[in-house]
């Protein structure tokens, strides 16, 4: 049996991506629904927040799920007590170092993944005891590794350095994306943009529709003197380019991204001013479909591939 699959009690070894904006109850319950592992991203909400959507999920699907925590969220405690409390079974972390809460999770009965961009992290996260490692190239949307190593290069150099559980993600949005992953040494993967795209995704439609029209080059990573962050090329992206070629500091940096970029973008549909993120995946994605859909076509093409492995020998 497929050790994600065994791991978390799900029919299929694909993971919702916990997006910011993108990733609420109704997203996440209908990729459980559909034999996935949906997760709700915390990242956007405050804990009274999360506990709503939490309890909704609950109502919406008798499937596992799970929420992601980026760990330097300033709410990050508050919402951990939230997830023992609901007994959330499942928790993803991202953004800081896991060894600071996976005990605690450990102890509350719940299984830990932790999110990575290099094969140092990844040796962490064993010294940590996390339970899966979630290696994620720098195709991914959102915020990123300063490395710029791709998914390609990156599952096999970790699949070699760990033994545990491994999921791809960046750049994977269908069959022949996940058949290459898993080859790679993957035991999974996580799939964001494509399901940011899709009917269930709370993203605002003019975001979704952003999606679905951008092309190769669209998208760049960038600020990576904060937190670098893979971005369509809009007009804040351009102010960014303004800054850079002014010498920016930091300082001006923090000043320019403010508070909000993100939400402002992909929630409230400002394709101007606000931070759009987003993988480079975007560009192959040309439609919004609901998650049954996406999941089943996924499905459908891997077994296909699957069974015609023998045309790709030599």
């Amino acid at each position: 049996m497929n050790r994600i699959n065994k791991i978390f009690g799900i029919k299929y070894p694909i993971i919702q991506g916990g997006m910011v904006w993108c990733s609420g109850w109704r997203l996440a319950s209908s990729v459980s629904n559909n034999g996935g592992l949906g997760l709700i991203g915390s990242g956007s909400m405050y804990p009274e927040v999360l506990k709503e959507h939490i309890q909704k999920c609950k109502k919406a699907t008798n499937k596992p799920f799970g929420v992601n925590i980026p760990l330097l969220y300033p709410n990050v405690e508050d919402h951990l007590k939230i997830i023992i409390e609901e007994n959330v079974k499942i928790v993803f972390t991202s953004a800081g170092n896991p060894k600071k809460y996976t005990s605690l999770l450990h102890d509350n009965g719940i299984t830990v993944a932790h999110v990575v961009a290099n094969k140092r992290f990844a040796l962490k996260c064993l010294e940590a005891n996390v339970d899966v490692i979630v290696a994620e190239g720098f195709e991914a949307g959102g915020h990123n590794g300063i490395e710029e190593i791709t998914t390609m290069c990156l599952i096999p150099m970790i699949r070699d350095a760990i033994d545990i559980p491994l999921i791809a993600a960046g750049g994977i949005s269908c069959a022949k994306s996940m058949l290459a992953a898993m080859i790679l040494g993957a035991d999974g993967v996580q799939i964001g943009s494509r399901f940011a795209a899709s009917y269930e995704s709370s993203a605002h439609d003019k975001f979704k529709q952003e999606i679905i029209n951008a092309n190769e080059g669209d998208t760049e990573l960038t600020l990576k003197e904060l937190t670098p962050v893979r971005m369509m090329k809009n007009n804040f992206y351009n102010k960014i380019q303004e800054a850079y070629a002014n010498n920016a500091s930091k300082e001006q940096l923090s000043n320019l991204l403010g508070r909000g970029r993100a939400k402002k973008g992909m929630f409230e549909g400002d394709l101007h001013n606000g931070e759009l993120e987003i993988g480079q995946i975007s560009a192959i994605i040309n439609n919004i479909k609901p998650v049954s859909e996406i999941m089943s076509n996924i499905i459908d093409e891997y077994k296909l591939i699957l069974s015609n492995l023998k045309s790709y020998q030599l």
